[in-house]
């Protein structure tokens, strides 16, 4: 079992940068998983602000190039030390060449509950009556290593799709745990806001969706447990989707949310 902190380290560099190793079980099919590469860059830029600043809660970033498993290289220029936030401007790379650029804004999370909020929980059957998506689902056609690291149960009223008949809602939903057990924290729960499967497997599309780009808000410290989490669509057009994830800890508090721009091959209308 790989875990998420050993799987997401890095070690400064005498140059100013850090290095850190991509592990292949934070994957979909033989791409990293987009999610975990921003968690790794998080990491490095927590690492370059320091205690006054130690938690992620704000996160663009553009996916340039898909990175090989191994040794990368992270860069971190700070833009900005507040009072009450730091923003960096971070960069993956492989042999010098870019592989994802990220706007991070680090600050100080704490647990206390909404002053407001206007976004219920999705509602989920109970935990144990949800599918356990396995590392080679059907139709995917790929394998889906990340699922050894995380255990995610779907609702079973958004599986049309794994039978040959996708309901066409673009909504799927379900629990997510981290499979070693820990708990989630603001790093983790960027792997959480990069959903898989996509909302094109409920739209009849299935296939690989390459996230173009990524911005992700951690709202406050998740409680332990499970988190609930929603991925939404809303359009569709030239090949090119969005997608919004909602996640809800175990109080029912809402802890995160993303909006991607993502690649999908449409199937050919009839």
């Amino acid at each position: 079992m790989t875990t998420f902190r050993d799987a997401t380290a890095v070690a400064a560099r005498a140059d100013g940068g850090f290095d850190a190793t991509l592990d292949e079980k934070w994957s979909v099919g033989d791409k990293a998983h987009g999610g975990y590469l921003l968690a790794v860059m998080g990491r490095a830029a927590i690492e370059s602000a320091g205690q006054d600043h130690p938690h992620l809660t704000a996160v663009s970033g553009s996916f340039i190039s898909p990175p090989s498993f191994g040794a990368v290289r992270i860069d971190v220029e700070t833009l900005r030390r507040g009072k009450a936030v730091t923003q960096v401007r971070a960069r993956m790379s492989q042999n010098d060449a870019p592989l994802v650029e990220a706007l991070i804004t680090l600050g100080r999370l704490g647990e206390d509950d909404p002053w407001w909020s206007g976004l219920e929980p999705v509602e989920l059957p109970d935990e144990q009556e949800c599918w356990l998506s396995p590392t080679e689902p059907p139709g995917a056609g790929m394998r889906v290593s990340l699922m050894e690291v995380v255990e995610q149960r779907l609702n079973p009223a958004h599986l049309a799709f794994a039978f040959g008949e996708p309901a066409r809602q673009g909504v799927i939903a379900g629990w997510q745990r981290l499979a070693d057990g820990s708990d989630w924290d603001p790093l983790s729960l960027l792997v959480a806001m990069d959903p898989v499967p996509p909302v094109s497997f409920d739209l009849g599309a299935p296939g690989w969706v390459p996230t173009i780009q990524l911005s992700a808000y951690i709202r406050r410290l998740p409680a332990p447990g499970p988190l609930r989490v929603r991925l939404t669509a809303a359009d569709v057009t030239a090949e090119r989707m969005d997608e919004t994830a909602h996640a809800w800890d175990a109080k029912g508090r809402l802890v995160a949310q993303a909006t991607q721009l993502a690649a999908v091959r449409t199937p050919p209308q009839p």
